[in-house]
């Protein structure tokens, strides 16, 4: 039973290394991915930001907070 159980925790101790040596391959995949993220982000956020500050949508939205403050409780 011993040597059965050496065996699993070294197997167990191997896997685990190399799971650690391939994470470390990928490290610098990570932060791209990240940048990509961010770059997605604030583009959509500036074609958001130019939608609200339009005309029509300006409008809108003050009549909607008009309508919200001069509500009846």
């Amino acid at each position: 039973m011993g040597v059965e159980m050496n065996q699993a925790v070294r197997a167990r101790l191997r896997a685990l290394v190399c799971g650690m040596r391939s994470a470390r391959r990928d490290a610098g995949m990570v932060t791209s991915e990240y940048a990509v993220g961010i770059v997605a982000a604030v583009a959509f956020a500036v074609v958001l930001y130019k939608v609200v500050t339009s005309g029509a949508v300006g409008a809108e939205l003050q009549g909607i907070v008009q309508e919200a403050l001069n509500a009846r409780m």
